[in-house]
């Protein structure tokens, strides 16, 4: 028997003005995230080093238990320097407004952001709630203290 996915509730925000805006879809079989797209009603001109908020047109409801992450799409970011300025963006369970994602252009020339481009990827995860335990002293791994670099080059 088949195990049915998880299912999020996406709602269109402006139904009437972006019906034209793809929902977000996985490309290939075995994608991780799906590609969510700017639902913009005039291009962004992003310059270098500078940041803009592009809406999506949607907003999500996640199921209890989960959480979507925004990331940035690779091909943006190795090809112009198009990232996000929070890398993940996490959108909890219980946000309801519009996915907007904040894009910095990290790259030498001015970047413009069309109306339907994809500009992120979206990735739902499982989310575990844990409770805190105060302790005097943590045990001891063989990596210990070890931080940035610790492992060398």
């Amino acid at each position: 028997m088949k195990k049915e996915n998880p299912i999020i509730k996406l709602m269109r925000v402006r139904p009437e003005e972006d019906a034209d805006i793809p929902l977000p879809e996985y490309m290939t079989e075995l994608s991780a995230g799906m590609d969510i797209y700017a639902a913009v009603s005039e291009n962004i001109t992003l310059k270098p080093m500078k940041r803009a908020i592009v809406p999506t047109g949607f907003a999500i409801a996640i199921p209890k238990g989960f959480e979507v992450e925004i990331r940035p799409r690779s091909g943006l970011a190795l090809k112009y320097g198009i990232t996000l300025i929070n890398s993940p963006g996490t959108i909890d369970a219980d946000y309801r407004g519009e996915i907007k994602v904040p894009l910095i252009n990290f790259g030498e020339e001015t970047y413009i952001i069309k109306r339907g481009d994809r500009i992120a990827q979206m990735l739902v995860k499982k989310v575990y709630r844990l409770d805190i335990k105060l302790v005097q002293q943590l045990d001891t791994t063989d990596r210990n203290l070890g931080g940035f670099g610790h492992t060398g080059i």
